[in-house]
């Protein structure tokens, strides 16, 4: 059984079944970044400068705070901006790469290849969680050198956020990804400014309860809105809250399926109506 890889502009095709052509696609979007030291610098420039920022503010608010709570601000905040940068990085690692097809004009050529819709989003989802923890891990190891502060003192429990958030920014990310589909290239400046506008109600740097009543209806129903609850339970008071992580996961199921199923259906209607090849610069 043999896979055959396609350049960087050309489709990809494959002989031995999906993990094999999810893989082969994978690895299509390494060699870009690869090949590419600009990309690379991308992915981790911004959420080190994000470490920078609130660094920098939260050592201000411990050294002008005479309690407890002020105390702690480092640690919380710059947690907090730590874990936002993963749900922001998984969404924007589905979409980025599914727009570098768009952008090379090569989706109509994948989509004619033995690879299907479902094993690209597999892919998309694969390559979104490697381009995260490159951004990730280096802002990490930034902040426990300047600031003395370490996501990983949460534990094992991490490992539980990351997930949740990286799943919810995949559900979100594929289904704006879909809507590209639908509605064109328009509608491109949707994958930077729809997950922005959910972050004033996820509950990021503060609790969700000073929200108005009807913002606190809407944060009910976003898994992140929970897990930063539940982060602030360890980090403030040491209890890990498994009600909110369960429900978390609950929500992030049905956001997997709900993208996933919006993204096949705008493939399948792009399909019809001969969009595939007609978008892009």
């Amino acid at each position: 059984m043999s896979a055959v890889i396609g350049t960087p502009s050309g489709a990809i095709v494959t002989k031995g079944g999906m993990p094999r052509r999810v893989a082969a696609m994978v690895m299509r979007y390494l060699y870009l970044i690869k090949g590419s030291w600009a990309r690379l610098l991308d992915l981790i420039y911004w959420p080190i400068m994000q470490v920078v920022l609130w660094g920098f503010i939260s050592r201000y608010l411990a050294e002008s705070g005479a309690n407890g709570f002020f105390a702690q601000a480092a640690t919380v905040l710059l947690s907090a901006a730590l874990l936002w940068d993963i749900l922001f990085r998984s969404q924007l690692g589905v979409a980025m790469s599914f727009l570098e097809e768009l952008w090379s004009r090569n989706l109509g050529h994948l989509m004619v290849s033995p690879l299907r819709p479902s094993e690209f989003a597999l892919s998309l989802f694969a390559m979104s969680f490697i381009r995260s923890l490159i951004g990730f891990t280096p802002a990490s190891i930034f902040a426990i050198v300047f600031f003395g502060v370490s996501i990983y003192q949460l534990g094992f429990v991490f490992i539980l956020f990351f997930f949740n958030l990286a799943v919810m920014g995949w559900g979100i990310g594929l289904a704006l990804c879909g809507m590209i589909l639908r509605l064109g290239m328009g509608a491109e400046g949707l994958v930077w400014a729809f997950i922005f506008a959910l972050a004033p109600l996820c509950g990021i740097y503060y609790p969700v309860e000073i929200l108005p009543g009807w913002c606190q209806v809407i944060a009910s129903v976003l898994p992140a809105r929970y897990v930063f609850e539940g982060m602030r339970g360890i980090l403030l008071n040491g209890e890990i809250h498994w009600n909110l992580l369960i429900h978390a996961a609950a929500l992030n199921v049905v956001y997997l399926l709900g993208g996933t199923a919006v993204f096949l259906a705008c493939v399948r209607s792009a399909r019809v109506h001969g969009k595939l090849l007609q978008l892009g610069e």
